[in-house]
């Protein structure tokens, strides 16, 4: 093969890589694909969630679908986007870990907000996976309902964390409870632990969120938001 024909492939080849790159090139965008990793959404949706316009969400929108990472779909007067595929999650889970391993500027906003968490008492995915089928065990969804139905851990039960205060008395204390969200920057999980063990019941987050959870092909289900299993 000549020089300058496998020269001119190269560059085009890396020219395609570099588009994906452009298209995370925006700390709103990366947002936006870890909200779409949990549920489709409309623009308005992401747009209110991020308080930014609906002009600029549908910018951000539009360029991650020119780089194939996002699909859409009409729906009435609404456009809902979704993940283009499952190994964008991976994309972003991966980008995240490099960014944890090799920013002391992220480990250091890393400590500072979460200061009073505490990794030593959360439940990691595999250790959660083999307590998931016994009966002392609750997992609660803390997610919002939409999110939920879109997709949660097999076994879960649907409680927003916003919804906690008043569902407690569903909620026996005689059960031990792993609370779970969006992944490991969420704070939903970390509020619905706080106010469990507030009201005298024995609770745990899970380390990681739902994303991470389904990537590792561990036990999933789908459906409206069920009644306490309690």
């Amino acid at each position: 093969m000549a020089d300058a024909t496998h020269r001119h492939f190269k560059e085009r080849l890396y020219g395609h890589f570099a588009q994906l790159g452009k298209a995370l090139a925006s700390p709103l965008r990366i947002e936006f694909l870890e909200l779409l990793a949990q549920s489709e959404r409309t623009v308005e949706s992401l747009a209110d969630e991020t308080g930014v316009s609906l002009a600029n969400a549908s910018q951000h929108l539009q360029a991650l679908r020119r780089a194939g990472l996002v699909d859409s779909r009409k729906e009435g007067l609404f456009v809902r986007y979704r993940l283009a595929d499952h190994a964008v999650v991976e994309l972003c889970v991966a980008l995240r870990n490099v960014a944890e391993r090799r920013s002391a500027e992220l480990q250091r906003l890393v400590r500072e907000h979460f200061a009073e968490r505490s990794d030593a008492e959360a439940v990691a995915m595999a250790d959660l996976l083999k307590r998931a089928r016994s009966r002392d065990i609750i997992i609660l969804d803390t997610r919002p309902a939409n999110e939920y139905a879109a997709g949660h851990i097999a076994g879960a039960i649907s409680v927003p964390v916003d919804e906690l205060q008043r569902r407690l008395k569903e909620l026996p204390k005689s059960k031990d409870y792993v609370a779970y969200c969006r992944g490991p920057y969420c704070v939903y999980a970390d509020k619905a632990v706080e106010l469990l063990r507030a009201n005298g019941r024995r609770a745990h987050r899970l380390l990681e969120g739902f994303p991470e959870w389904r990537m590792a092909g561990f036990p999933i289900e789908s459906g409206a938001a069920e009644a306490s299993r309690a």
